[in-house]
């Protein structure tokens, strides 16, 4: 034992003595000790307030008696770790000033108590003072109100506002995780968009983007750390809560209907109540009655339930339609938090052969595991916007909506979004894993998306146009692991001024050019990454061309907004032609040193696990053949790590286009 050791044992010794001459407490007393250290300050944010001073944030910490204060520890120098105490406060702010010019520090924050119990030291943040005689100017970002509007059951917007950062330098990444656990998760960063204006639209600059694939009724605690080196950088944490799928309320009351009854039952409809249609032919009829939160009213078919005529259900709330048989058309303009689940829809020409829409701002509708029907023939006559079709299969406007597993087939366009001053707050929309085939015009028509449109995972065969960004209004619009077989004319029609369209991971074999877009006006703010573009020798269908085999042709693309890279690309010419703003290009040495394409590989249809036979005849509708990538081919290994898009990949690196190699397929259409 050393002497320190020694002359501690022995004064503990000593006090041991002094208690044992004390009384002992009264039975059933207790002597209160205080040993909990406080719970460790979530990880700080420093940003630049000047050249001589740095502003430290953090989330208070939690403590069994309570958090006095907080010790703050500094370094010095890019990288450092020797941290001294810079000082000490109450509560977040901590304000460090008389610093030197153009000086990276490093700081760590410790919370103690009453007791004088101390935690552990939080993660480091880093900042940089500005430099000498300045304050950023106009390339610092003044940061504004952060926001998540509108949960969906599977994403969440995330929308940063902001000012200055004339340099457009600024970053924000994006840090999630289920509220009450312990470890976080990468997202993407969300995109940077300035403001702009189009078609009679406009937008204020933000940071925009969505966390992707989380669970229904979910909280969830996000950290967004904005980073400006000019000043301004700064670190916000915010939560919110998916929304629970739309179920029943427990031990619903079930009334039986009939055809004779329904009339007199639907009158007395309450909040909460189960309507079971028995089997029989009903005509259509207007619903005016609403459930609440928790609540709904259901009205439930089975088989030899038959709803010959519309439903129209006009500024209702909580309404659920379940297993219905209905020869017309579901209409819900102006309605909330309405659910249309696992019914059969067959359009007619008495109501214009759409199927299920709202003409009117409605919110938060789930549209699911429904089969949806329309009257239009897949020839050449009915190809384009003015060609012989007709209807659209299913149709949103206002924020929140979920359109998931739906099969639709037979329209002018499968599933759309309004277009022009019928377009009202299109945001915070998921379309994810429908199946759609047929469709004359689009397939997924995402036009005038005002931001945070989520197309994922949907399977599109033997559409006219695949997928419609016509316009996309500042974005981000994503497109993500999106399946394409024998688009026309256009796998991505991003046209009349589309701005932040987001293509991550879609898969396309067409005949013609593999991607083209023959807009006429610029496409600003692209973004693509790891998709797999297969095309050919093209024709014209209908008076459109599908193109000459390129592998990509966009001339109108403004390549300083814009950034494409670790893309497939391939045509059945044998060559790799195209042109990216005003660049051309006939090799993949050329594409990949004239444009951002630097990590492009050249592919062709042997990249298939099973043979993929080139749609050289478009107008045959052809078996959906499987995408998936045969694990040796040169779109395995090729693509570029995404957070919270292809996390968990095999091998080196994410494969390209719509699925990894070896996964199982997703279900597309209903489940």
């Amino acid at each position: 034992m050393n002497r320190s050791s020694f002359r501690w044992a022995l004064v503990l010794g000593l006090l041991s003595c002094v208690a044992c001459d004390e009384a002992p407490p009264e039975k059933g007393g207790s002597i209160d000790t205080d040993t909990q250290a406080p719970s460790v300050p979530e990880a700080p944010g420093a940003s630049a307030v000047s050249a001589s001073q740095l502003s430290l944030t953090w989330t208070p910490s939690t403590d069994n008696v309570g958090v006095t204060g907080y010790r703050i520890e500094r370094c010095q120098g890019a990288g450092c770790l020797d941290f001294a105490p810079a000082g000490t406060v109450s509560a977040p702010p901590f304000a460090d000033t008389d610093l030197p010019a153009s000086t990276a520090f490093g700081y760590r924050v410790l919370a103690t108590d009453a007791a004088g119990n101390t935690s552990e030291a939080s993660a480091t943040a880093r900042a940089t003072t500005l430099a000498s005689g300045g304050g950023g100017g106009a390339n610092a970002t003044v940061v504004g109100a952060t926001s998540l509007p509108f949960p969906t059951l599977h994403h969440l917007t995330v929308e940063w506002a902001f000012s200055g950062d004339a340099n457009a330098n600024g970053v924000v990444t994006v840090r999630y995780r289920a509220s009450g656990t312990l470890p976080w998760r990468e997202a993407m960063p969300l995109r940077r968009v300035p403001a702009g204006s189009n078609e009679g639209f406009s937008w204020t600059s933000r940071h925009s983007g969505s966390v992707f694939d989380l669970q229904p009724g979910t909280s969830y605690e996000l950290e967004l750390t904005l980073t400006d080196p000019d000043g301004g950088t700064t670190t916000r944490t915010a939560t919110a809560t998916t929304r629970p799928l739309p179920v029943p309320m427990a031990n619903a009351p079930i009334k039986a209907v009939t055809p004779a009854t329904f009339t007199s039952v639907a009158a007395g409809a309450q909040p909460g109540d189960i309507l079971l249609l028995g089997a029989g032919t009903y005509p259509g009829f207007d619903w005016s009655r609403s459930g609440t939160e928790g609540k709904p009213i259901v009205l439930r078919g089975g088989s030899g339930v038959v709803i010959n005529g519309a439903i129209n259900l006009f500024t209702q709330a909580y309404v659920h339609l379940e297993g219905l048989t209905v020869n017309g058309r579901i209409r819900f303009n102006g309605s909330k938090h309405v659910a249309i689940q696992r019914c059969t829809v067959n359009a007619s020409s008495t109501y214009g052969g759409d199927g299920i829409v709202t003409y009117a701002r409605a919110e938060n509708a789930y549209i699911a595991d429904n089969v949806v029907t329309g009257l239009t023939q897949w020839a050449e006559a009915s190809l384009g916007a003015s060609g012989d079709n007709l209807g659209e299969g299913i149709v949103v406007t206002g924020p929140g909506h979920v359109i998931l597993h739906n099969r639709v087939t037979g329209f002018r366009d499968g599933i759309s979004l309004l277009e022009d001053d019928e377009a009202v707050d299109q945001y915070s929309i998921d379309i994810l894993n429908n199946d759609l085939s047929g469709n004359a015009d689009d397939g997924i028509e995402a036009d005038f998306c005002f931001h945070n449109c989520r197309i994922v995972r949907n399977r599109l065969t033997h559409n006219f146009i695949a997928l419609s960004s016509q316009p996309g209004l500042g974005g981000p619009t994503y497109f993500v692991r999106n399946a394409i077989y024998n688009a026309v004319h256009v796998a991505f029609k991003l046209y009349r001024g589309s701005t932040g369209d987001v293509l991550l991971h879609n898969t396309v074999v067409k005949n013609g050019d593999a991607f083209g877009i023959y807009a006429g006006r610029p496409v600003a703010g692209l973004y693509a990454r790891n998709n797999l573009f297969l095309g050919g020798a093209g024709g014209t269908f209908n008076g459109y061309s599908s193109g000459t085999g390129r592998v990509l042709h966009v001339p109108d693309l403004v390549v300083e907004s814009s950034s494409l890279d670790h893309d497939g690309l391939g045509s059945t010419t044998g060559t790799l032609t195209g042109r990216l703003g005003g660049t051309t290009f006939s090799s993949l040495q050329a594409l990949r040193t004239s444009t951002t394409e630097q990590h492009a590989v050249q592919v062709d249809l042997t990249a298939f696990s099973t043979a993929v036979a080139y749609p050289s005849a478009p107008l045959t509708l052809s078996p959906t053949p499987d995408l998936r990538i045969r694990a040796d081919s040169a779109a395995a290994n090729a693509g570029q790590p995404l957070s919270n898009i292809n996390d968990g990949f095999a091998g080196l690196a994410p494969d390209l286009g719509a699925f990894e190699a070896g996964s199982e397929l997703p279900i597309h259409g209903p489940r």
